[in-house]
Order: C-alpha cells, then structure tokens, then sequence
C-alpha cells in the first residue's frame, strides 16, 4: 500500500496490500494492521503454550489470566461477576484495577483492535463483505452505533436478575480465547454464525453494534492517555473515513470545522471518541500525515 501516490481506500487497495506501507522515501514498512496481527497471534500463542506446555507465563483466557504470576481480569467480566454474586474475591479486584490501569495508559479500546482474536477474525469478514457490496451481490446495512450501549445495559442487567453470567454463554471473544488456549469446543458455531452475519448482513456487527467488552473499554477512552492526533496538513481527502469502521469518531476530519478552528487558532486535535479502536489504519492511509499516535502525557514523563 502506498498511501503517498494513491488514495489507499478499500475499493483501491488489495486485502493483503494492506499488512505494508510506504515511506514519502518509498522504503516499505509494516501497517499498523500488519504489528497489531502480530500481537494478537502472539498473545494467544502464549496463552496457548502456558496450558499445553506449562511455561507458566500467561496463564488462562481474556476473561481471566494471570502473566508472570500478576492477576489480569476483564472489566466486563468483573462488572457481571459483581452484579450476580454480589461479592468479588480480592484478586479479581487486583486484576480489574490493573488492567483498568492498563488501558486508561494504552487508550480504551485498544483492545478490540489490539488484543481481541475475534476482531482479526471480523476483519477478514469485513474484506468479504465490502467484495459482496463492491459486487452489489448484497446491500450495506448499518445502524445507530449507540444501540451498543443498550446491548451493555440489557447484559449487566441479566446478570444481576439471573445470578449468572448470561453474557459468557455466547460472548465470541470468550468461545474464542477459551478454544485458542484449551481446544475445541461446540460453542464455536456460534462464532461461524457471527462471523456470517458480518459477511452476508452487516459489516463487523459485533463489535459495532453488541459487544459490551468493547463498550466497556471504550467508556476509558477517552480520558485515556494514548490517542489518535489529527493535524491541519489534512485536505479532507475522507479515506480515512473510508477505512475506519467507526468513522464517527473522525468527524473532525471533515473540511465544515475547519473555519472554526482557524478563528480559535486550533491546529492540533485529539480524536477522544469511545468508538476508536486505536487500530491504526487512518494513520497507515493519511497521505498528508495529518494522523498519529500520540502520547498525551508525554510532558510531564
């Protein structure tokens, strides 16, 4: 992908072509897309061998782990586990505030984008889904984005009139992370149906649309400390917003503020919406490097 000499947009740019970048240099280089495969395959891999080899160092699943002895435990989960027992052991609570911790650093929802197997698995079902479009052998369908927070409410809600943790019975990231770290399981054609649905329905309507993990997460983002920056090189090409799954969060990106900001003297922005999963890819598109990760407490480090 060559985001200098093209507008890398999703009908202009090939699935794979997406794992590499270039350089104004012309010097190719790994996509963000590229580094956060890496990771998601490499945590998983650790999970993997902690149980099939005892190497003993990140042990369990995303619901609940332990790395190098540290406890690490989802928020979501822990949410769930208080409203249906009404009681949390000491080191959930340790686990929870460190990986609270965590992601108000790392910013939010990076999760979804960096740690999360089903969003590399909604990926490959978003390229499916735009090739059906780009075909017209289906329509896009898309819906309010917040209808996820209703989803959150009703979850947290079942746990607390059942006294169980309905969400887990059919929570695709935990079947996944539970099949990646102990094998096989039935519950995996619940994760096929999904994965379905994003192809044939609607593009990446889990997380868009029902997963309360990524809900949670991205009510951290964003007062957490690593966002998205946008600048004024930007010419509101809008392929940012062609990539971005969650394109709300780059309203600012559009040329109608931009008079606003002239009066106000505003060159610099922070993109500090929940919905961004700090994935990277308006970054690897922006010909004009008018987006970049920045660190926003880097002045007092």
């Amino acid at each position: 992908m060559d985001q200098y000499n093209t507008r890398a947009t999703i009908k202009n740019t090939s699935f794979l072509s997406t794992f590499t970048t270039k350089t104004k240099e012309g010097k190719s280089k790994l996509s963000y897309r590229a580094k956060r495969w890496v990771l998601i395959v490499a945590i998983h891999l650790t999970f993997f061998l902690s149980f099939f080899i005892d190497i003993q160092m990140l042990e369990g699943t995303l619901n609940g782990s332990r790395f190098l002895g540290f406890h690490l435990i989802d928020l979501f989960s822990t949410m769930e586990m208080f409203l249906a027992t009404h009681h949390l052991h000491i080191n959930i609570i340790i686990g929870s505030v460190t990986i609270l911790t965590v992601y108000l650093i790392i910013g939010g929802r990076t999760y979804c984008s960096w740690v999360c197997p089903y969003g590399l698995i909604s990926e490959i079902g978003e390229k499916f889904h735009n090739t059906l479009v780009k075909k017209k052998i289906i329509k896009s369908r898309e819906f309010d984005h917040r209808v996820r927070y209703i989803f959150w409410v009703i979850f947290l809600t079942l746990s607390f009139t059942s006294g169980y943790m309905v969400f887990e019975t059919f929570n695709v990231v935990g079947i996944l992370s539970r099949f990646i770290a102990y094998g096989w399981t039935v519950a995996l054609a619940w994760v096929v149906a999904v994965f379905l649905i994003e192809v044939f329905f609607s593009r990446r309507a889990w997380c868009r649309y029902v997963c309360p993990v990524g809900t949670t997460y991205g009510l951290i983002g964003p007062i957490s400390a690593t966002r998205i920056e946008w600048n004024d090189n930007c010419d509101h090409c809008m392929v940012c917003h062609d990539v971005c799954f969650e394109n709300q969060v780059l309203e600012i990106t559009k040329a109608k503020y931009d008079k606003q900001r002239e009066e106000d003297g505003i060159k610099k922005e922070f993109i500090t919406g929940a919905d961004c999963t700090l994935c990277g890819r308006c970054v690897d598109v922006c010909h004009e490097d008018a987006l970049n990760f920045e660190f926003r407490l880097k002045s007092i480090v």
